[in-house]
């Protein structure tokens, strides 16, 4: 069985949480940072399923940049620093 690692994503709007992952393309939400994840996580079990089914999963996989054949299919490029930043705006 390979592990394949993926990009998780969250931020809030309002007063819900939006989960995506970018490799894959797929998003989700919940009322909270836990339960965003959690239901992003089905969302990436139930699109694995899919496409493992229609014989796409690879082509996506390689398309995403992922070397398919490693045991362990790591993102193409990892997130390593998320910062709000501020900047000052003239006046139009």
């Amino acid at each position: 069985m390979k592990k394949l690692i993926l990009t998780g994503e969250i931020w809030q709007e309002g007063n819900m949480y939006t989960s995506y992952c970018p490799e894959l393309d797929v998003a989700s939400c919940g009322h909270t940072i836990e339960e965003a994840k959690k239901n992003l996580l089905e969302v990436i079990d139930i699109f694995i399923e899919e496409t493992l089914e229609m014989g796409t999963l690879r082509e996506i996989l390689e398309e995403a940049g992922y070397e398919v054949d490693l045991p362990v299919l790591e993102a193409p490029r990892k997130l390593v620093s998320f910062d709000e930043l501020e900047v000052t705006l003239e006046a139009a």
